[in-house]
């Protein structure tokens, strides 16, 4: 069942109208099933562009009304924990932690998504333990996008979105660019400002080590091809794991020998190894550094003369 509106897509994503339930309430979304009993809207009702679920595509233009939101992307193999990592960030701004003293948290049109992603990190009622946030679905078209907005300073509102997309578009993506199942990977590399590489160190230490760390440098060397200069982050996921030095380096080497400008972080939902730490170690030095990423901005040459006429004002080419 998919809506078939073009620009919709729904159900990966919240439906583009605002309804909360659009097989019934949308006659866009084609079901045989309740097609007899589409329910209209009450005439008084009025459909907000934003549900709070995770964003897609005609949402952006909502989000981007003021101005164009910072792009987070948050990229690698399936099962290195990338949910996980937005999860963590989430909790951690709910119990009022800031990615630095001059950040403020300013609000998200996302919240439910964010509560979807978070609420297996909790304690849920009865007793059940916190768990891992399941796997993300590669069945979708689009990543789903996860709205959060700061104010630095006092300052003006800057607004971001996180991608939350499954690490098989990625896999299919390093493999062949223009994969049909990487549509999804191919908007990310496009229109982020910053890239999020992670590299998981359960998966790097287990019995598929070999192919784990196969993927990391697959995906590593077609992004160092798409980037066109933006940040990278190579992220370690789950340092409380311990890996053999020479397999970290030979990641390192290989993310490092291609973008020598890519910065390190360390990250865990658990204490270190060696019980030092709190939980949570690093979480908040990346949050920190993604916030103050700044998209490049145009530059112009030096005026040759001193003519106020424009198109004098640069001189002959």
């Amino acid at each position: 069942m998919r809506c078939s509106r073009k620009t919709c897509f729904w159900p990966e994503v919240t439906c583009e109208l605002g309804h909360l339930e659009p097989p019934q309430q949308c006659k866009a979304v084609k079901a045989e099933a309740t097609a007899e009993h589409d329910t209209q809207l009450p005439s008084d009702a009025v459909a907000v562009p934003w549900s709070g679920g995770a964003m897609g595509l005609a949402d952006l233009g909502f989000v981007s009304g003021c101005s164009k939101p910072i792009v987070l992307a948050v990229i690698g193999p399936q099962n290195s924990g990338k949910t996980t990592l937005l999860a963590a960030w989430y909790l951690l701004l709910g119990r009022g932690a800031r990615p630095g003293d001059e950040w403020r948290f300013s609000g998200s049109y996302s919240l439910a998504g964010w509560e979807t992603v978070a609420s297996f990190l909790r304690w849920a009622p009865g007793g059940v333990p916190p768990t891992f946030p399941p796997h993300t679905s590669s069945s979708g078209r689009m990543p789903g996008l996860l709205h959060l907005a700061f104010i630095r300073n006092n300052d003006r509102r800057r607004d971001y979105v996180m991608t939350d997309a499954p690490g098989e578009w990625f896999s299919k993506w390093a493999i062949n660019r223009d994969a049909r199942e990487a549509e999804g990977a191919r908007w990310v590399a496009e229109h982020a400002d910053a890239f999020l590489l992670i590299a998981d160190r359960e998966a790097l230490s287990g019995p598929e080590m070999g192919s784990a760390r196969s993927a990391i440098q697959m995906v590593s060397r077609r992004l160092a091809d798409e980037r066109r200069g933006r940040p990278v982050g190579l992220v370690w996921t789950k340092t409380d794991v311990r890996i053999e030095e020479q397999m970290e380096v030979a990641v390192r080497d290989t993310v490092r020998g291609i973008m020598p400008d890519t910065v390190e972080f360390a990250v865990s939902v658990k204490p270190a190894p060696d019980g030092s730490g709190d939980t949570g170690q690093g979480l908040l030095d990346l949050l920190r550094w993604a916030v103050s990423v700044q998209r490049s901005s145009v530059s112009f040459p030096e005026p040759a003369t001193g003519s106020p006429d424009p198109f004098f004002m640069f001189g002959k080419s």
